[in-house]
C-alpha cells in the first residue's frame, strides 16, 4: 500500500519530513498538523488546524520541526483515507494516508510438534436425502483421514443419526437448501481450514489434503484454494463493469478463465471461482455469507458475492471423485424443480441484490 498508514484519532509523525538542505517556507495542508516541539525561532501559521505553514531563515530550525510534524484524524473511520500536500519553494508533492483502525489476529490451535492435518482442517459436508451417498463418502473419509473432524449439515425431511468418532451432524428444518446448510456448517469449523466436499463425493487417494494446505501456508494472502472432481477443475473468471448508477453494471462470467500463476505451485493459478471441492480459509469465509436464498442449485454466486474480497485460486494435481448417480425421485424433485422458476428467481435476485442491468455467461 502506497502512502502513510495511522490509527483513527492518534498522533503519528509524518515520515520523510526529515532535514534537508533546500527547506526555507514550508507549506502542509492536511486534516490536523499540531506540533510536537514547537521551536522559538521558527514562526508558524495553522497549528492544529487543516493547513499548516512554517517559515524560518534558519535551516536547522526548520528540520528540527518538521521532524516532529505529526498527523491527526478528527473524525473516527475503521478505514478511509486522506491526501496531503507538502509544497516548498515552487514544487509541490502530495501523498495519501491510509486511516485504519488495526484488526485483531484471529489464531488457530495448529497443535504442537509434528505436523497435524487434523488440527488444521475440518470437512464440511451439506446433505439432503442421500444419506447412502453420505455413508460411502465418509467411509472413503475414514480410509484416508481416520481421524480427521467432519461437520455435517442435513436438511432431511427425515433425518437419520449418522454416528462415529469426530462426526458432528447438525439437523436443520427441513428443505432449507444449499447454501443455508452451507452456512451452518462453515459456522461450526474451528480450524484454520475446512475443506468443502458435496454428499455425493468420493475420497481417493489423489485426494491429498496437505497439497492444498501446503499452497495456503505458503500464500496467505489466498481464500479458497480450488481442486479437481474426476480431474475436471471447472474453474471461471468474473468481469463486473459497474455501469451507471441509475441503471446498474454487467456482470460476465467466463468458463475456462483465469489469471496469472501462482508463484512457486506452476500447477496453480488465480481465477475467480473453482469447483465445489475446495478448501477455504476458515476466517475469511465466514466473513462471507452464503446467500440463504439460494436454496437449490447454486455455487458460482457465492464468489459472485465474493468478488473483490476473495482471493481465489484453482490447483491441479488434487481430486476426488463422484459416486454413481443413484438420487431417488424425491430427491431430483428438489433438486430440479420443474419448469424455470429457479432459474428465473437467480436471475430476478442478481439482478436486484447485484443491482445489475445484464449477466453474461460463456
Amino acid at each position: 500500500i502506497q502512502g502513510v498508514t495511522v490509527v483513527p484519532l492518534r498522533s503519528s509523525l509524518i515520515p520523510g519530513t526529515s532535514p534537508r538542505s533546500l527547506y526555507n517556507t514550508v507549506f502542509l495542508s492536511v486534516f490536523h498538523l499540531p506540533l510536537i516541539h514547537p521551536v522559538h525561532v521558527i514562526s508558524n501559521t495553522g497549528e492544529g488546524e487543516a493547513e499548516l505553514t512554517l517559515t524560518s531563515s534558519s535551516l536547522e530550525s526548520l528540520n528540527a520541526v518538521l521532524a516532529t510534524i505529526s498527523y491527526t484524524s478528527t473524525i473516527y473511520h475503521v478505514h478511509t483515507a486522506d491526501l496531503v500536500s507538502f509544497c516548498f519553494k515552487n514544487h509541490e508533492a502530495m501523498f495519501p494516508i491510509v486511516i485504519r483502525q488495526p484488526q485483531l489476529p484471529v489464531m488457530f490451535n495448529m497443535g504442537t510438534g509434528k505436523f497435524n492435518i487434523n488440527s488444521q482442517v475440518t470437512i464440511t459436508i451439506k446433505t439432503f436425502l442421500r444419506y447412502n451417498n453420505l455413508k460411502v463418502l465418509l467411509s472413503s473419509i475414514r480410509s484416508f483421514y481416520p481421524d480427521m473432524t467432519v461437520i455435517i449439515a442435513d436438511d432431511s425431511f427425515e433425518p437419520e443419526k449418522i454416528t462415529g468418532e469426530n462426526i458432528r451432524q447438525y439437523f436443520m428444518p427441513p428443505a432449507q437448501g444449499w447454501f443455508a446448510g452451507r452456512n451452518l456448517a462453515v459456522s461450526q469449523v474451528t480450524t484454520k481450514y475446512f475443506l468443502w466436499a458435496d454428499d455425493d463425493f468420493l475420497f481417493t487417494k489423489d485426494t491429498k489434503i496437505e497439497k492444498l494446505v501446503e499452497v495456503m501456508e505458503a500464500h496467505p494472502e489466498l481464500d479458497v484454494v480450488g481442486g479437481s472432481v474426476q480431474g475436471n477443475q471447472f474453474y471461471f473468471s468474473l468481469e463486473y463493469d459497474e455501469g451507471e448508477e441509475t441503471e446498474g453494471g454487467c456482470l460476465y462470467r467466463k468458463s475456462k478463465g483465469r489469471f496469472n500463476a501462482l508463484p512457486g505451485y506452476p500447477q496453480c493459478f488465480m481465477t475467480s471461482g473453482v469447483v465445489n471441492f475446495f478448501l477455504a480459509r476458515t476466517d475469511s469465509v465466514q466473513k462471507s455469507r452464503f446467500d440463504p436464498l439460494l436454496q437449490r442449485v447454486a455455487h458460482s454466486e457465492w464468489f459472485m458475492d465474493g468478488l473483490g474480497s476473495l482471493m481465489v485460486a484453482s490447483c491441479g494435481g488434487v481430486s476426488i471423485r463422484h459416486q454413481q448417480k443413484t438420487n431417488s425421485n424425491l430427491y431430483n424433485k428438489y433438486r430440479t424443480p420443474s419448469g424455470n422458476s429457479e432459474a428465473t428467481f437467480k436471475y430476478q435476485l442478481h439482478f436486484f441484490k447485484n443491482h445489475l442491468k445484464c449477466i453474461k455467461f460463456g
